[in-house]
């Protein structure tokens, strides 16, 4: 069964989960084993919660559940609050807010909206490839810039050459930041720890091109992971590799384990390289960050590699900040890690 072209108007009272504003669930031969669960959302814009350490107030996600397939996914907790679970659930079932566009530029007509910094990409990746079908980003991105209001975009994919224009168009009137995830280059690895992903070289080839639309294009090299991608080699292999693609700023910190992500990061290793759970084990405890000695050490290593190649003579290229936030460089810093990871 392919996808159905219907318009969606209501709610389905015969629906398979209790989801808020579900219309259907659908699934289609070209996403074999992943259920998408259509909704009308009733909110497009979430406030950041005051306490946070990020650098924007507020986010946009269209979509809930990733399928990217990351073992090392700081979102993956965020199932749990619709009864799903955080491993194959995450991976599977898919929230896609079909109205979202609509119901933005109804929020970003309000004579309240302060047109503060929206991040896009912080839950799961607006460019997985189910916005091939859906195409909810042109829209959004319209209506952000439509309204004068500044954004900033994280993702994996390499869709979102797609709307270079839209983006470079947007740019002209609003500040527009475009930031690629990418911590890794060994495509043999890239396939064990995050399947779902587009390859490193496509990342790559996404920044190039984001770089020759004339937009700047940041990294965040995160999560590095200890003992598989931390050597001296790989962060200056890494690093070497951002500079010849033209990133204008790269962001390194390790992995994160939060409660979620935590137990099926762990069962992947137990099954990949479990000769290195109790290091991992030892170097993280019971708690979600690897030990201030080891980020510490992290920082001097991958702030070498920033040096070899260049980017600590570019001006630092980060998301638009609180006005009351600092934040130490990039290489130093101990990063929030956001929710895309």
């Amino acid at each position: 069964m392919r996808w159905e072209t219907r318009e969606l108007t209501g709610t389905d009272p015969g629906a398979l989960l209790p989801l808020a504003g579900l219309v259907r669930s659908t699934q289609t031969p070209e996403f074999a084993g992943v259920t998408f669960h259509e909704v009308l959302c009733k909110s497009a814009l979430n406030r950041v919660p005051a306490a946070s350490s990020m650098p924007f107030s507020w986010t946009i996600n269209p979509t809930r559940g990733c399928l990217h397939r990351c073992t090392y996914c700081f979102a993956r907790r965020t199932h749990e609050y619709l009864d799903l679970d955080a491993g194959r659930d995450f991976d599977t079932q898919i929230i896609v807010k079909t109205n979202v566009v609509d119901v933005l530029r109804t929020e970003l007509a309000r004579p309240s909206w302060a047109r503060e910094h929206v991040a896009l990409g912080t839950n799961s990746d607006p460019y997985m490839r189910a916005e091939g079908r859906y195409r909810l980003m042109p829209g959004i991105i319209t209506a952000l810039a439509e309204s004068g209001t500044p954004f900033s975009i994280l993702t994996k994919g390499p869709l979102l050459k797609r709307d270079l224009p839209l983006l470079v168009e947007a740019a002209r009137t609003v500040p527009v930041s475009v930031a690629v995830s990418l911590a890794l280059l060994d495509p043999e690895l890239q396939h064990r720890v995050e399947p779902g992903t587009p390859t490193p070289a496509a990342r790559l080839d996404l920044i190039r091109s984001v770089a020759d639309a004339g937009l700047e294009c940041s990294v965040l090299a995160m999560p590095i992971l200890p003992w598989l991608t931390d050597s001296e080699a790989q962060l200056d292999a890494l690093y070497a590799a951002l500079a010849d693609a033209g990133a204008a700023d790269v962001t390194t910190g390790a992995l994160h384990l939060r409660p979620g992500a935590r137990e099926w990061f762990l069962a992947w290793l137990g099954r990949e390289y479990p000769e290195l759970v109790p290091q991992y084990r030892r170097l993280y405890g019971r708690g979600s960050y690897a030990t201030a000695d080891y980020r510490s050490w992290l920082g001097e290593r991958s702030g070498r590699a920033r040096r070899r190649h260049g980017f600590d003579k570019r001006p630092s290229r980060r998301w638009a900040h609180r006005p009351e936030a600092t934040m130490p460089p990039p290489e130093a810093a101990e990063p929030a890690q956001p929710a895309l990871f």
